[in-house]
């Protein structure tokens, strides 16, 4: 995939493309669907295909001091749409100049006179353009004003109810990464540096990694105790994880996500480490000393090796 920057300027000119829009959040198997359409509209029109997507979120523009919690980071998402065979990618810079645009000014002067798009696939729910409020029979009669061909995309089949970032958003917040996992197409996964912590895990024989997660924007699973595979470089280790304020033990009353490494003994202070959800194992909860928690870990982990080798 060859990525392009989109930012305003003079016409990008050259490649004619066929095209689809949107934020892509997670880049899951809803945005899958639709790109397998993209890639099938491009060859049978002998174009290439290009995704169009944002740096920002549009509402962390449209609407002040709302950030909502995000599937993938920009880097994150840029590799997952790579990894589809995807021939471009245009990122645009979402601004407030940019959200005042008509849909007809949009196809006008971004999609056709600065991106050469000749085929637009819209997603069969998509809208886009100034407060949204025109539809895909708008899009329709603009673009052939201007050339472009637009195509409306098929829902994705087989799965109860509508694929969204928004829906599985909620799967994380309610303890659910199984079922997030299962429409995301791949595991949930948070990634942060190794910072110093209480030691307290190591009294007790279940030494953590505290993890200070990279970007802050990402959504965060619910509280509790999770089955997951830590990646630390290109190794892969089993592992359990736990998000919460740490009740049991003196708290600070700040959400920690820490994570313990079976059967590992390495110093991982200043690493990074890559952690995919698999199985949510239990609700986080106080227990009445060390010795009862201690106990409690024993069981965790025996549930993590179950969870881990039969997902």
């Amino acid at each position: 995939m060859i990525i392009r920057y989109f930012t305003p300027g003079p016409p990008e000119g050259g490649v004619e493309v066929a095209a689809t829009i949107g934020f892509f959040d997670g880049v899951h198997s809803g945005h899958r669907f639709l790109i397998k359409q993209l890639e099938e509209l491009a060859a049978s029109e002998g174009l290439p295909s290009a995704i169009i997507t944002f740096r920002q979120h549009p509402q962390f523009v449209l609407q002040t001091g709302y950030k909502p919690a995000q599937l993938s980071t920009p880097d994150e998402k840029l590799n997952l749409l790579s990894a589809l065979g995807i021939d471009f990618c245009y990122l645009i810079d979402f601004t407030k100049e940019l959200s005042q645009l008509s849909a007809q000014d949009f196809i006008s002067d971004i999609l056709c006179k600065k991106l050469c798009v000749k085929q637009l696939l819209i997603g069969y729910d998509h809208r886009f353009g100034k407060n949204r409020a025109e539809g895909f029979s708008d899009y329709v009669k603009y673009g052939q004003d201007y050339g472009l061909k637009v195509v409306q995309a098929l829902e994705l089949p087989g799965l109860a109810g509508h694929v969204s970032s928004t829906l599985i958003r909620k799967q994380l917040a309610e303890g659910r990464p199984e079922e997030a996992n299962r429409l995301l197409s791949y595991n949930y996964s948070l990634e942060g540096k190794v910072v110093e912590g209480n030691q307290v895990g190591r009294e007790i024989g279940f030494p953590t990694a505290n993890l200070d997660i990279n970007d802050k924007n990402k959504a965060i699973p619910k509280e509790g105790i999770y089955a997951v595979w830590v990646h630390i470089g290109t190794a892969k280790y089993q592992g359990m994880a736990y998000i919460g304020k740490r009740p049991t033990l003196v708290s600070d009353g700040e959400q920690r996500t820490e994570v313990h490494i079976l059967d590992f003994s390495s110093d991982l202070y200043g690493k990074t480490l890559h952690l995919e959800f698999v199985k949510f194992l239990r609700e986080n909860r106080t227990f009445n000393d060390l010795s009862e928690l201690k106990n409690q870990l024993f069981i965790d982990k025996e549930n993590t090796i179950v969870a881990l080798m039969h997902p």
